[in-house]
C-alpha cells in the first residue's frame, strides 16, 4: 500500500507527534511505502500570515497536488492539520480521487482550546455551536480573543463547507469516549472508528519495587497538578506514605519545584528521555493520572501497563474507560485530593491486590496496546476507507475561502 501522511508538528513534542511517528514506523516496518508531508509550528512568525494559512493554505494545496499527480497513492492520512496544513490537504486529495483518513487525537474541531476546560473546570459551552462564540468571549485559545476568533473561524469554515460530511472519508479516535464527544459535536457517527494508541517497542516488565508513585506529563492546570500536590501534602504526616516522583515540564514547573522543596516526599525530576521515563515508571508502585479535563486517551497509562504498573486515575473521560477500576488500577473523584490520597493508601497497603493489578495491567498491554495490534487496526481502517469510498465531485461540495 502507498500512503501519503500529513502532520503538523507542535512546538513542544507531544503525544500526538509520537503517535504519528509510531504509525509511520509500523507501516514502513510492514513493507508499505510511506511519503511524509510535515510542517512544524516553529516556522510560525507572522500573525496575519498564519491566520490566512490556517483557514486554507495554498502552499499545502500546491505541494500535495504535485505529489498526488506524480504518483498514485492509496490513501491520504492526516493526523494534525492545525494550524499550517489546513483543509487544503483534503481538497488536493479529493481532486486526485484519493480516500482521506483523519485522526482525531484532540478536540480542536469542536472546542476552541481543544481541552473542554475553562477556569479549572470542564467546559462544553462551544460543543455543537455553529460559531464558538463562548470561546471567543473568554479568549480560550492562548488567553487571546483574536487568536480564539481565528480558531473559531476555522471551525465555522468546517461547518460552512460541511467538511465532516463531505471531506474526510473516515475518522478515528483513540477511545469510545472521544468518539461519543465528536458525534455530540456534529460528526457523522458512521464515519468514526476507534483505534487505541500503542507502546512499541515493548519496554518489558518492570520491578514495581521502587516504593514510590510517579506522575508523567505536562505540568499544567488541566493535568491536575494542584490536586496531585495537595494529595501529597495530606500524606506528609503518614510515615508509610510513598514518595512521589514527577516527570515533565510546563507552565507549573515552578509550582512543582516549590512543592518539592517544601515536601521531602516529592521529587521533581523535570523532563527525562523516554527510556529513562519508562524505567522510572517500571520501578514505581503506581502511576497517578489526576487530569481534570477530558483526556482523549492518556499515553502514559499504557506505558504504565507495558511495565506492569497499576494506574490511579480521575474518574473522567477516556481515563475512566482505559483504566478498569479495581482491575488495572483505581478511579478517584476528579479534583478531590482527599479521595486521591485515600486511593493511594488503599492500593499500596494491600499487597495482594497490588500484585494482582500488576499482572492484569501487563496482560492488558499485551492484549490491546502492542505495536502489532496498532498496525493491524490501522490497516483495517485504511481498507475500510478504500472499500467504502464514494467520491463526489469536488465542485459539488468544496467551498474555498477567497484568500
Amino acid at each position: 500500500m502507498k500512503v501519503l501522511v500529513c502532520h503538523n508538528y507542535y512546538q513542544q513534542l507531544g503525544g500526538e507527534d509520537l503517535s504519528f511517528e509510531d504509525e509511520v514506523r509500523f507501516l514502513e516496518q510492514n513493507g508499505h511505502s510511506v511519503h511524509r508531508y510535515t510542517l512544524h509550528n516553529k516556522s510560525i512568525n507572522s500573525g496575519l500570515k498564519i491566520a490566512k494559512r490556517s483557514l486554507w493554505n495554498r502552499q499545502t494545496y500546491n505541494d500535495l497536488s504535485k505529489l498526488l499527480a506524480a504518483d498514485r497513492y492509496d490513501i491520504l492520512h492526516c493526523t494534525n492539520t492545525f494550524p499550517l496544513i489546513s483543509l487544503a490537504a483534503y481538497d488536493a486529495a479529493r481532486e486526485a480521487g484519493v480516500p482521506i483518513v483523519q485522526s482525531l487525537r484532540n478536540y480542536r474541531f469542536i472546542c476552541t482550546n481543544s481541552f473542554f476546560m475553562r477556569d479549572g473546570r470542564v467546559c462544553e459551552d462551544c460543543l455543537g455551536k455553529v460559531i464558538a462564540w463562548p470561546g471567543i468571549l473568554h479568549g480560550c485559545y492562548r488567553n487571546s480573543h483574536s487568536a480564539s476568533a481565528l480558531v473559531a473561524s476555522i471551525g465555522f469554515y468546517h461547518r460552512h463547507r460541511r467538511s465532516t460530511e463531505h471531506d474526510a472519508d473516515c475518522y478515528y479516535t483513540p477511545t469510545e469516549f472521544a468518539r461519543a464527544k465528536f458525534i455530540e459535536g456534529g460528526f457523522p457517527a458512521e464515519k468514526i472508528l476507534v483505534k487505541n494508541n500503542s507502546v512499541d517497542p515493548d519496554p518489558g516488565y518492570g520491578t514495581g519495587t521502587g516504593g514510590y508513585a510517579v506522575f508523567v506529563g505536562r505540568l499544567s492546570a488541566e493535568k491536575g497538578i494542584e490536586t496531585l500536590l495537595t494529595a501529597w501534602s495530606k500524606l506528609a504526616s503518614d510515615p508509610q506514605a510513598p514518595k512521589l516522583k514527577i516527570i515533565g515540564e510546563g507552565p507549573l514547573s515552578s509550582r512543582v519545584a516549590a512543592a518539592a522543596k517544601e515536601n521531602s516526599n516529592i521529587q521533581n525530576l523535570g523532563a527525562l528521555p523516554l527510556s529513562e521515563t519508562l524505567e522510572v515508571i517500571g520501578d514505581a508502585d503506581v502511576l497517578v493520572m489526576p487530569s481534570v479535563w477530558f483526556e482523549t486517551f492518556g499515553r502514559t497509562v499504557i506505558e504504565a501497563y507495558a511495565k506492569g504498573t497499576p494506574v490511579i486515575a480521575s474518574r473522567l473521560g477516556a481515563m475512566a474507560e482505559i483504566v478498569c477500576d479495581g482491575v488495572t488500577g483505581l478511579h478517584f473523584t476528579p479534583g478531590d485530593a482527599d479521595d486521591l490520597a485515600a486511593k493511594v493508601t488503599d492500593l499500596l497497603r494491600n499487597k495482594q491486590k497490588h500484585q494482582e493489578m500488576r499482572r492484569r495491567t501487563r496482560l492488558e498491554y499485551e492484549t490491546k496496546y502492542t505495536g502489532q495490534t496498532n498496525y493491524q487496526n490501522l490497516i483495517r481502517i485504511y481498507e475500510h476507507c478504500i472499500r467504502k469510498k464514494k467520491r463526489p465531485k469536488m465542485t459539488e461540495t468544496c467551498v474555498r475561502p477567497l484568500i
